[in-house]
C-alpha cells in the first residue's frame, strides 16, 4: 500500500502543542510504515508548505526548518519526490542562509541548465549562486 503523506501530519510531529490526537494519529502511521508494508511518499510542496507553516505561525528559526526537512528525507519508508533537488536546496540553504523555496527555484534552475532566473526577487536570489534575468 502506498500513502502520499500531506503537510498537516507532518506539522503534528513537528509541533506537538496542536492535538494530541492527532499527533498520536500522525506517530501511529510512522511507526505502522516502519512495522509493515506501509509505503508513505510526499513531495516538494508539501515541503514548501510545511517551511511556510513553520516559519510563519510558529516562528521556528530557518536552521530549525532545515533540521526538520531533513530529519523528513530520513523516515523509514518514506519515498520523497525529487530527493536529490531537495537535499541541493536544504544544502544551499544552510549555505547562504536562506529559504528552503527559494533554494529549491535555484537548484531547480541550476538542474535545468536555465541560463538564469526571471525574478523580482533579486535581494534573496543575488545570493544563490544563479544568474538574474536582466529585466
Amino acid at each position: 500500500m502506498l500513502t502520499f503523506v500531506d503537510t498537516n501530519v507532518f506539522i503534528r510531529l513537528a509541533v506537538t502543542a496542536d492535538s494530541d490526537r492527532q499527533l498520536k494519529q500522525a506517530k501511529k502511521l510512522f511507526e505502522r510504515a516502519q512495522a509493515s508494508n506501509l509505503n508513505l511518499v510526499t513531495g516538494p510542496p508539501v515541503l514548501f508548505e510545511i517551511a511556510w507553516v513553520l516559519d510563519r505561525l510558529y516562528k521556528i528559526t530557518n536552521n530549525e526548518i532545515l533540521d526538520f526537512l531533513e530529519a523528513i528525507l530520513s523516515f523509514p519508508n518514506l519515498k520523497v519526490l525529487d530527493k536529490e533537488l531537495v537535499i541541493a536546496a536544504i544544502s544551499m540553504a544552510r549555505e547562504v542562509n536562506g529559504t528552503f523555496a527559494d533554494c529549491y527555484i535555484a537548484a531547480s534552475a541550476r538542474r535545468a541548465q536555465a541560463d538564469n532566473v526571471a525574478t523580482f526577487n533579486k535581494k534573496h536570489f543575488s545570493r544563490l549562486g544563479v544568474e538574474l534575468y536582466p529585466f
